[in-house]
C-alpha cells in the first residue's frame, strides 16, 4: 500500500500511486464499475473501482455507507469529479464494516437528525456550516490579535449577575451559591485596565426559557473592551470587525454557502457600504409607522400565496405518490413528501404569528425592549446591518453610561443583522463613575457589597472604557443563511435538548 494522503492535497500526486483513508459516503454501479464517494474530512473523492480487479471489486461490493476503509490507487484528473481528481483503485482493506447506518440519503425530519447530531455531523450539510464556523472563529482571534488585543480567560462559574438575574444557571460550588457565567465582560473590564485592550472568547450560559429559532442555552461570545473609549470608538471597532468576519468567510467559503443555498450577492453587499445607525427613538417611530404596516401586511400576502403553493404542491405529489409502481419512485417521494411537510410546517408557524407581530409593533410604546420580532422588523427595512443606539435605561445593563443629555437612556448600541436575523452584538460605553454605578446597581435590585472588587475598577484609575459581545452562533446563522440558530453549534443546548 503507497503512502496516504488527504483528499484535498489529490492535486499533487496525478499520475501516482497513493492511499487514503476514510469513510464511504456513498456508492453507485456502472454494470462492471462501482464508483465509490469516499471522504476524510478534507473532502470527498470518486474511487473508481472496476470488475478486472477481482478482490477490490468484491470488497466494494459489500461495503455499507459510512464503513471506514483504506484503499489504494492511481490519480488521475477529472474535471466532472468532486475536487477535479478521481483514483482508479487497485486495492481496499476494510477497516470496519458499518451495517444499517441510520441516516440515509432520503429526507429526515430535524427532530430526528439533531437526535443524532453524533452522526449527523458527518454530512455535507452541518460540516459545511462547521468549517465556515471554525474560519469565524479563526478570524475573530486574527483580527483581535493583529490590532494588539491581548485575550484574557474569564471564569465561566462567578457570585453575581452581568445581565438579567432570572437567566442564571445555579451550580453547587462547594458550600457556597455560585452560577455559570453569563458573560466575561466584568471580568474582561479589569483586565482592560491593565492592558488597554483586551478581549475574552468562550461559553457563556442564559437560562432563559426561551424556543425561538435564536436562543441557545450553551453558545460562545467574544467580548473585547478597550480603554480611554467612548461609544463611537465601539460602534467603529464593531462594524470593522463584523465587516472582517464576513470577508474572511467570502474569500474561503463561496463553495460552503452556495450548498447551504445562500443568498451570496446579498452577504456580498451587505458588508459593501458603511452600516445604517438609527436611535431607539428612531427605532420606535419605524416600528409605529403606517409605511412599516404597509410592508409587513404585502409580506403577510405574499407568504399566504406562497403556502397555499406549497399546499397545492403537496396534493401533486400525494396524487403521484399513489401512482407510482417502482420502489425507487415511491421512495424519492417519500422524501419528497417529507421535505415539503416541514416547509409548510414552518411557513404556516410564520404565518399564524405575523398578525400578532404586525400588532406588536404597530403598538410598541417607548420604553419597551425591542423583542425578536420587533428586531425582525427593522433589520428587514435596511440592506446593511444597522446600529440601534440609545435604548432607556430601565432595559438595559446597570453597568451601561447613562447618557449626558437624557438620564432616562443609556449608551448602549445593538447591531441587527439584515434578512431578518436580528441582533448579533449588543454593546455599551461603560459607567465609570462610582457613585452613578453603584446608584445603578441599586436602582436593578442588586447589593452593591456583591460587586465590590468591580466597584475598585472605578476607585483606582476609572477612565472612559466600552466594549460589545458577538455571538458566534447568531453571526453564523446569519452568514450561512440558517433558520435556526441550532445548526451553527456541533452540540446544541436548548430547553428541549440536553443529548447528544
Amino acid at each position: 500500500m503507497p503512502d496516504t494522503v488527504r483528499i484535498n492535497a489529490l492535486g499533487r500526486y496525478e499520475g501516482h500511486e497513493v492511499g487514503i483513508q476514510g469513510w464511504l459516503y456513498g456508492k453507485r454501479s456502472g454494470g462492471k464499475i462501482l464508483f465509490l464517494q469516499v471522504r476524510d474530512g478534507s473532502g470527498s473523492c470518486q474511487c473508481v473501482v472496476e470488475a478486472a480487479r477481482h478482490d477490490a471489486f468484491a470488497a466494494a461490493q459489500r461495503l455499507a455507507n459510512e464503513s471506514s476503509l483504506l484503499l489504494g490507487g492511481s490519480v488521475r484528473r477529472d474535471e466532472r469529479a468532486a475536487g477535479g481528481f478521481e483514483i482508479l483503485v487497485n486495492h481496499i482493506e476494510v477497516i470496519q464494516a458499518a451495517d444499517d447506518y441510520p441516516i440515509s440519503r432520503k429526507s429526515h425530519g430535524i427532530d430526528f437528525l439533531m437526535s443524532k447530531r453524533h452522526l449527523w455531523l458527518r454530512s455535507r450539510r452541518p460540516g459545511a456550516v462547521l468549517r465556515i464556523r471554525h474560519t469565524l472563529v479563526k478570524a475573530v482571534r486574527d483580527f483581535f490579535d493583529e490590532r494588539g488585543f491581548v485575550l484574557v480567560d474569564t471564569p465561566i462559574i462567578t457570585t453575581g449577575a452581568g445581565e438579567d438575574i432570572q437567566s442564571l444557571f445555579p451550580v453547587e460550588y462547594f458550600d457556597r451559591r455560585a452560577f455559570l457565567s453569563q458573560t466575561g465582560q466584568l471580568h474582561v473590564e479589569s483586565a482592560c485596565m491593565a492592558f488597554g485592550r483586551v478581549y475574552c472568547f468562550g461559553p457563556t450560559f442564559r437560562a432563559e426559557r426561551s424556543k425561538t429559532r435564536r436562543h441557545l442555552a450553551e453558545f460562545w461570545m467574544v467580548e473585547p473592551e478597550i480603554a480611554f473609549a467612548e461609544l463611537d470608538d465601539i460602534i467603529e471597532l464593531a462594524e470593522e470587525f463584523v465587516r472582517c468576519l464576513v470577508q474572511a468567510v467570502l474569500s474561503r467559503h463561496e463553495d460552503d454557502l452556495r450548498l447551504l443555498d445562500r443568498d451570496i450577492a446579498a452577504l456580498q453587499n451587505a458588508v459593501a457600504s458603511p452600516f445604517a445607525r438609527i436611535t431607539y427613538g428612531e427605532a420606535v417611530e419605524r416600528l409605529r409607522s403606517e409605511e412599516t404596516r404597509r410592508r409587513l401586511e404585502a409580506r403577510f400576502q405574499r407568504d399566504r400565496r406562497r403556502l397555499q403553493s406549497m399546499i397545492d404542491d403537496l396534493a401533486d405529489v400525494e396524487k403521484r405518490m399513489t401512482a407510482a409502481v417502482k420502489p425507487w419512485q415511491k421512495e424519492k417521494l417519500k422524501s419528497d413528501l417529507r421535505e415539503l411537510r416541514e416547509k409548510i410546517h414552518d411557513l404556516e408557524r410564520d404565518v399564524a404569528d405575523q398578525p400578532a407581530h404586525l400588532a406588536s409593533a404597530q403598538s410598541f410604546e417607548w420604553g419597551g425592549d425591542l423583542g425578536g420580532s420587533d428586531e425582525t422588523i427593522l433589520c428587514e427595512q435596511f440592506e446593511t446591518p444597522v446600529f440601534v443606539t440609545d435604548y432607556p435605561a430601565r432595559v438595559k445593563a446597570f453597568y451601561m453610561k447613562k447618557h449626558p443629555h437624557d438620564p432616562r437612556l443609556v449608551r448602549n448600541m445593538d447591531l441587527l443583522a439584515p434578512e431578518g436575523y436580528g441582533e448579533i452584538i449588543g454593546g455599551s460605553q461603560r459607567e465609570d463613575d462610582l457613585e452613578a454605578l453603584t446608584n445603578a446597581m441599586r436602582e436593578k435590585g442588586l447589593d452593591p457589597r456583591d460587586y465590590d472588587w468591580y466597584l475598585d475598577l472605578r476607585r483606582y484609575g476609572s477612565v472612559p472604557h466600552g466594549g460589545f459581545g458577538l455571538g458566534i452562533e447568531r453571526a453564523l446563522s446569519w452568514i450561512c443563511g440558517l433558520k435556526h440558530v441550532r445548526e451553527t453549534i456541533p452540540f446544541p443546548r436548548t430547553m428541549s435538548r440536553l443529548e447528544p
